[in-house]
């Protein structure tokens, strides 16, 4: 079984601020996408950095507000929003 890695968000200026877990860096961008939002018209830019590399993976992400499934749980609302990101590619960086 895969292990649980930690995905710091970065900004464009170099800045490092959230940390966000996963298996993989797209479920890692998933949990970021949900909280940031965006559209699909605009999507948000989500610069991850593998916690231990100089490994970069950027996605582009936005959330929708969808129909909650048909054997939703009780206490779940009619509407929920759902995340989707795109990869856009990988960066190596020179120094952290």
């Amino acid at each position: 079984m895969a292990e649980i890695k930690n995905f710091i968000l970065r900004n464009k200026n170099g800045s490092e601020d959230g940390v966000f877990t996963g298996r993989q860096p797209r479920q890692a961008a998933l949990k970021a996408a949900n909280r940031f939002g965006g559209s699909k018209d605009k999507p948000v830019e989500i610069r991850l950095r593998e916690r231990g590399t100089k490994k970069i993976h950027i996605f582009k992400g936005w959330k929708e507000m969808i129909n909650a499934p048909k054997n939703k749980p009780a206490w779940m609302p009619d509407k929920i929003n759902k995340p989707f990101v795109k990869k856009v590619g990988i960066e190596k960086l020179e120094k952290l």
